[in-house]
């Protein structure tokens, strides 16, 4: 079992730039595939960023490639997401997620797809 706590949220103005982390405790980090997510008000929950458990490739939904950076530290047990040139439409909460992953070297992106959820952090970008 791995606990994931979420931080780095907060008001923004449009073009400016964030830094989300994830801090995972518990069972070993490099179990884990990781994941971004997140809802908008009165939305579901989304597919943002995805990457494999040694951080050898990545994955972003279509709308926040070029713009949004996710990574990972094994040693550290951290993921991050750097996100740039920040839109209105980015605001949501952002939530990071795992899944236990056996090495395999796949990014899922189904919300069902994942085994543990942090509660997320508020991202607001005013435009």
């Amino acid at each position: 079992q791995v606990r994931l706590v979420e931080s780095g949220g907060t008001l923004v103005q449009a073009g400016g730039s964030l830094r989300l982390s994830c801090a995972a405790s518990g069972d070993k980090f490099s179990n884990y595939a990781m994941g971004w997510f997140r809802q908008a008000p009165g939305k579901e929950r989304d597919f943002v960023a995805g990457i494999t458990w040694n951080g050898g490739a990545t994955d972003y939904l279509e709308a926040v490639k070029g713009r949004f950076i996710v990574s990972r530290d094994n040693t550290e047990n951290t993921m991050s997401l750097q996100m740039n040139s920040l839109k209105p439409e980015d605001t949501a909460v952002y939530y990071c997620a795992a899944r236990l992953d056996g090495y395999s070297g796949v990014i899922r992106r189904g919300d069902g797809d994942m085994d543990y959820w942090g509660k997320g952090t508020l991202v607001t970008v005013s435009s």
